[in-house]
């Protein structure tokens, strides 16, 4: 079928739509809701079968949905209605939750029901919840919908809130009003439930030092504790914020501009809040805690039968280069240990976006903090690809971009969940990209290959990357189950017979390649490139930065993902 997607943005979710819809030979094309005239543009273009909206915040012109069925994804149960519905879910501590795919019509989230597939609701942020969980479900919903819709006999049935299971209701948006911490009254489940339901958006406005901020994220701390409301520690770029009961850390803060100042963003909690974080005493956490301590961490570090453990997850997936200074000195402690597999990657969620655009916007001479950054995620990429006396695994629980999923490649095998979307490019920010993708992606996928992921800049799907060698393995199931199949994966290949043989391989390979051409060079001449796209006044990268940064929206749908605008036998032309 000719599928259509509007959507608000080219979020995780409408990228996981498309490229799934993609991998079943739908034709797919992609328009931004930028506005009515534009998605009437695109209908007229694209003459679509099916239009769906995987992420949408406005609502589709009534001429459309009259002539075209146009589904909506909505992250709400049946019957749910309202802009805010994950917000209130996490906020109301439901334990379990659904999408519904349903029909445009001219009442919002109200029209016919064309799927609906539900969830349990895990302890997390919304921004997790909605790349694992929601996501899984959505896409779920979709195809079945699709489905159902492709056979031309399915009747979707009419929202009837005297149905039994419609369980959901019309829900108003939730404001910051809603999201107000009380610190003097509000115990630590209550200000968790309302930071972790505004992560990643819209954050909760509240005042520290005397001075407004949104807050992003939020973690427990069993063990510190001070005067309700005050900051009691601070560790790597978080700050520790104590309850009536206990405290949470929250990593990320945005100032709040002022109404005529200049636009802000989200930065680590320390930088963003300066010289008043400066007196809160730093609290270190080793790599290895007890167990049942429940603290935040970025970094963390286990061991079992014979595999090392090496977890990390930093918010939004990107790495500054004090993160990856971090990370690549937990990756010693991990070489040193008497493993014979080190698993690289967190439990759940993204693994990793490469170099953190926001820290090095705020820096003094953002071009200089590039340099430091990408050099930083280098050494990190080096010491991984020179690792001959352990099997290396980087195992994608979630999304990975740019230089993160290049850093993944370092490893001897890739694992992947078959809820992620991969992005192999680095182009749309103005970047030739280092952490020697030069070298592993050609080997992997074969140099033809590299150069159409790098140049096409669109998303990969799991499938697809199994199909192409981009991934080794790819893991089925929930995100919860994900945790537990790569524990067994990663045992078997600790035990396998043929361990040190394949070590011994692997130190062949990696002479013969310093031999033929030195893994420096590949180094050298990546970063030379990229020492350009820093610094040179006429290279992009400065303004895309800025652009990403700022959250600027696009003045039209990118070619690449607009088939109807690029292709001239699909646009009429």
């Amino acid at each position: 079928m000719r599928i259509l997607l509007i959507s608000s943005a080219y979020n995780s979710l409408t990228q996981r739509v498309h490229v799934e819809l993609a991998d079943r030979r739908h034709e797919v094309s992609v328009e931004l809701a930028l506005s009515e005239e534009v998605m009437r543009e695109a209908v007229r273009r694209f003459d679509p079968d099916l239009i769906i909206a995987p992420m949408l915040t406005r609502a589709i012109p009534d001429d459309i949905w009259s002539a075209l069925p146009c589904f909506i994804v909505h992250p709400g149960p049946v019957g749910d209605r309202g802009p805010s519905s994950l917000d209130w879910a996490i906020m109301g501590g439901a334990g379990r939750w659904g999408v519904t795919v349903l029909q445009a019509n001219a009442e919002m989230d109200a029209g016919d029901i064309w799927a609906s597939v539900e969830f349990p609701v895990p302890r997390c942020s919304k921004g997790s919840l909605y790349r694992n969980e929601v996501a899984d479900a959505a896409l779920e919903a979709v195809l079945l919908a699709v489905t159902r819709f492709e056979t031309g006999r399915y009747r979707p049935e009419p929202l009837d809130y005297s149905r039994p299971g419609v369980s959901g209701r019309l829900r108003p948006p939730c404001r910051q009003e809603h999201r107000r911490i009380d610190w003097q009254a509000d115990p630590m489940s209550v200000v968790l439930a309302k930071l972790q339901a505004a992560d990643s958006s819209p954050g909760v406005l509240d005042v520290i030092g005397g001075d407004e901020y949104f807050l992003f994220g939020g973690h427990e701390e069993d063990q510190l504790r001070g005067r309700p409301g005050t900051l009691v520690a601070r560790r790597g770029g978080a700050v520790c914020r104590a309850t009536v009961d206990g405290a949470v850390w929250i990593p990320q803060l945005r100032r709040r501009p002022a109404p005529d100042g200049p636009l802000t963003f989200k930065l680590p909690a320390t930088l963003a809040l300066g010289g008043v974080a400066a007196g809160v005493p730093e609290v270190d956490a080793p790599l290895v805690l007890p167990p049942g301590r429940r603290t935040y961490r970025e970094i963390s570090y286990r061991e079992a039968v014979g595999v090392g453990y090496l977890q990390f997850s930093f918010p939004g997936g990107a790495m500054s280069t004090d993160q990856c200074r971090r990370l690549l000195a937990a990756y010693r402690h991990a070489r040193s240990r008497p493993v014979r597999v080190i698993v690289l990657g967190g439990s759940r969620d993204l693994f990793s976006n490469g170099i953190h655009l926001n820290v090095i916007e705020a820096a003094a001479d953002p071009a200089e903090e590039s340099w430091r950054n990408i050099n930083a995620i280098d050494d990190l990429v080096q010491a991984i690809l020179s690792t001959t006396d352990q099997l290396t695994v980087a195992a994608l629980a979630g999304n990975a971009a740019a230089g993160g999923l290049m850093l993944a490649l370092a490893a001897d095998e890739v694992w992947c969940r078959a809820g992620a979307v991969l992005n192999p490019h680095y182009r749309l920010m103005g970047l030739h990209g280092s952490e020697y993708w030069t070298y592993t992606l050609p080997r992997r996928v074969g140099a033809q290959e590299a150069a159409r992921l790098t140049e096409a800049c669109l998303p990969v799907s799991p499938t697809s990357a199994l199909r192409s060698g981009l991934v080794d393995r790819v893991i089925r199931g929930s995100a919860t189950s994900y945790h537990f199949q790569v524990i067994t994966v990663a045992e078997q290949l600790a035990r396998h017979p043929g361990h040190e043989t394949r070590l011994a391989a692997k130190a062949r390979r990696l002479a013969e390649v310093e031999n033929d051409r030195p893994l420096a060079s590949y180094r050298a001449e990546e970063l030379a490139i990229m020492r350009r796209n820093f610094s040179d006044p006429g290279e992009p990268y400065a303004e895309l930065r800025r652009a990403f940064v700022y959250k600027q929206k696009p003045a039209r749908t990118p070619a690449r993902l607009a088939r109807h605008h690029a292709d001239p036998v699909l646009s009429g032309a």
